[in-house]
């Protein structure tokens, strides 16, 4: 269960909507404070706003350092973490942004020098990735110490660290859906909570019959399920899994609101955009400074023990997400597995996700 309150999830809320915004933040952190705006949404008068006297550094995660090969310059036996690089002449809102966005990369190499130094509050600095990802932006800020001014979102590292712990989420609205895959009694579940937008959906088809439910976790995909592209394997996976689940009687699927493996739609395209320059998906994510995968499965955790299943077979050939759920007190009883025909375009794709992210395919 979450330990923040509904006050400080509401500030982390309202920073995510200033980084959206082009708007500074500030992120506390025990003794210390660092006041920040996304590099994505800043202009030069926002910069000019929030740095009146020219000084800031730029802050990255520590997979855009790796890329940036700054990272090199930490301690080699120190964890990965946020990489702060140092105010050098050059490096201006133009410079900023080809740092932060990994787009131009190939076509025109970095210019330096830059030289890294310590974050002054290592909290604070994760805190302000995490918060990036949230927002859906890419994780690359403007940074000055200090706590910016009295109006200024203030979440503390504490609580952007918890905000998405998905004890949050409630029920908020049941209906009966009739879905082509299924001739059985269907209802649409939605879930969302009271801070941020974003709602999740659960399709329960059929009747309990005395079996664990048959369950699927379904990511949003724009692309793959809703435009058919053939990038991915998405589009098919959905449509098996809600046949499956027919064929089986009784079963559950949640759609998970985590595009592009929770980096967000956005962030996917610019994926794709690196995808064609040669970089495979997990390449791809790291370069753009995410993880390999962001995504949160406690809250389809949180979503089966509001629906009152808890115990369930899992149509999955992703082990990470048979372990999320185990961890967040979910019993799997078995791992189905759910095998779609590959074509000319996701060959690579599929490969990827066998060789590098340990699917079962």
């Amino acid at each position: 269960m979450s330990n923040t309150g509904i006050a400080d999830r509401r500030d982390v809320a309202r920073a995510i909507d200033a980084l959206r915004r082009g708007w500074p933040v500030v992120i506390d952190e025990a003794g210390a404070a660092l006041t920040l705006l996304a590099i994505e949404t800043a202009d030069a008068g926002r910069l000019a706003g929030f740095a009146p006297d020219g000084r800031y550094d730029v802050l990255v995660s520590p997979e855009r350092a790796a890329t940036l090969m700054l990272a090199n310059q930490r301690p080699a036996a120190q964890a990965p973490a946020a990489v702060r690089i140092a105010q050098v002449p050059w490096l201006d809102l133009d410079k900023a942004t080809a740092l932060a966005d990994p787009a131009r990369d190939l076509s025109s190499p970095m210019k330096g020098p830059f030289a890294t130094r310590a974050t002054g509050a290592d909290g604070a600095a994760a805190a302000a990735l995490k918060l990036a990802r949230l927002a859906g932006i890419l994780p690359a800020f403007f940074v000055r110490d200090g706590e910016g001014g009295s109006d200024t979102p203030r979440p503390s590292a504490a609580a952007i660290f918890d905000y998405d712990a998905p004890s949050h989420l409630v029920i908020a609205s049941r209906a009966r859906l009739p879905v082509a895959a299924s001739r059985q009694h269907t209802d649409i579940i939605a879930f969302r909570s009271a801070e941020e937008a974003t709602e999740h959906v659960a399709l329960v088809i059929g009747a309990p019959n005395g079996r664990p439910p048959l369950v699927r976790l379904h990511s949003e995909c724009l692309t793959g399920d809703v435009f058919g592209s053939l990038k991915c394997d998405c589009g098919p996976q959905l449509d098996g899994a809600l046949h499956r689940i027919a064929e089986e009687g009784w079963g559950i699927l949640l759609y998970l609101r985590q595009e592009g493996r929770g980096i967000g739609l956005i962030n996917k395209l610019r994926a794709y955009a690196l995808q064609d320059q040669g970089f495979d998906t997990v390449d791809a994510n790291l370069r753009l400074g995410f993880g390999i995968d962001e995504r949160d499965f406690g809250v389809a955790a949180r979503m089966l023990a509001l629906i009152g299943q808890t115990r369930i077979r899992l149509l999955t050939n992703n082990p990470a997400k048979v372990a999320g759920l185990a961890a967040a007190g979910i019993d799997i009883v078995e791992r189905v597995e759910h095998r779609v025909t590959a074509n000319p375009h996701n060959v690579d794709y599929l490969a990827t996700k066998r060789d590098r992210t340990g699917h079962m395919l």
